[in-house]
């Protein structure tokens, strides 16, 4: 049976267990976040902020390794997700995957010698998530992984190999879901390391959806959208599987043209992407809205009200799941399954007649509802913390 920390002995109101304070604790852990890729903002934010309101028996630093560095994907997110401004930031910036992973290592290291954490905490599959984790199991320092267990079963994905190996060296497994529980099990990782918790992705959604609905009107850039589009979709594509190869992409695009006949779709371009459209001649129909990469309150206030969305994000599938959007995700696996086996995600894969027959089933009222899955309910960043404060 999945550990469920909402089951254990003297649990309190955020579902994990009691535990000493930190008066009473004679020395506190320290512990060291990691951030380093768009995605890490969405799922540190809600640890960070439970740190500030819980009393727990922590010394945290945050460390940002800089994978993505510039301003619109990722400094913007220290102020819109309330995190403080990380204790470290390793500037490592691009390039490819060998040499981003060696840099955040040798700039990791640095501060791990000196500062020798008790426990490094990464999340998701980034190359900061393992690299980091890589540099602290051979420093002898624990590994804590936010969102373990999940798999793709796709080789092809950077994400998967990082995945792969960063729970091949973790210590605490924070699962999301059944799927990552049945993987690391069959790995072979013990029992009472793995901790079903939920997802603080989902935490950090709820706690942005609530904040958007206190903000005055017209605070946020996509409202002006919203204004002119009152039924609408969302796009984002930005896999090398996806935008790298002509064919592929032009076939995706075409299924998307397709769409726009019943449905005006938004489309937040990213960099690599935009850079493909052009490079490969392929024309925007008039009714495919393009706007630069956006804030993710801007992102959000988009998405949460979308008839439908596009996708071949990860975390996307998650939090329309968690909102009850429909979402379709061109890719040809997941390795987020409960969002297609409980919630609203279909996958969908790239060939661009089943893209426009899904597209049109749910605009046409035929597709499944969906349910938010066991423990999507705000507080697996409180969880987390009380397994790491024993």
């Amino acid at each position: 049976m999945l550990m469920n920390v909402n089951n254990m002995l003297n649990t309190h109101d955020k579902g994990g267990f009691s535990l000493k304070t930190a008066a009473e604790t004679e020395t506190k852990k320290k512990l060291f976040i990691v951030a380093g890729a768009r995605p890490n903002f969405m799922k540190i934010a809600p640890i960070m902020r439970e740190l500030r309101h819980g009393a727990y028996p922590f010394q945290t630093k945050l460390v940002h390794t800089g994978q993505h560095y510039d301003k619109e994907m990722s400094d913007v997110f220290f102020e819109e997700l309330e995190i403080p401004m990380p204790d470290y930031h390793l500037d490592v910036g691009s390039g490819s995957h060998a040499e981003q992973t060696a840099k955040i290592m040798i700039r990791f290291e640095e501060i791990c010698l000196k500062e020798r954490p008790d426990v490094v905490v990464v999340v998701g599959d980034v190359n900061s998530t393992l690299a980091c984790s890589i540099v602290a199991k051979k420093l002898q320092i624990k590994v804590a992984h936010v969102e373990a267990g999940l798999r793709s079963g796709d080789m092809a994905m950077p994400e998967e190999i990082n995945r792969i190996v960063t729970d091949a060296i973790t210590d605490y497994f924070f699962v999301t879901e059944e799927s990552g529980r049945d993987h690391l099990l069959t790995e072979g990782k013990a029992k009472d390391r793995i901790y079903f918790v939920g997802h603080v992705m989902i935490d950090n959604l709820f706690h942005q959806v609530e904040k958007i609905g206190r903000m005055p009107p017209n605070t946020l850039s996509t409202t002006v959208i919203k204004e002119r589009y009152r039924n609408y979709g969302v796009v984002t594509l930005h896999r090398p599987s996806n935008v790298d190869d002509p064919a592929v992409f032009k076939g995706i695009m075409g299924a998307l043209s397709e769409v726009t006949q019943d449905l005006p779709l938004i489309f937040p371009v990213h960099p690599r992407t935009r850079g493909n459209l052009q490079k490969f001649g392929i024309e925007m129909p008039k009714r495919i809205v393009l706007t630069q990469p956006l804030p993710y309150m801007d992102f959000l206030n988009l998405f949460k009200d979308a008839r439908l969305v596009m996708t071949d994000s990860g975390g996307l599938q998650e939090e329309t799941t968690a909102l009850g959007i429909p979402c379709l995700t061109l890719r040809e696996n997941t390795e987020r399954p409960i969002t297609v086996t409980e919630g609203t995600n279909l996958v969908v894969g790239v060939d661009p007649v089943r893209i426009v027959a899904e597209a049109r089933a749910i605009l046409g009222g035929t597709r499944k509802q969906g349910r938010r899955p066991e423990l999507w309910d705000g507080h697996a960043a409180a969880r987390i913390l009380d397994v790491l404060a024993i």
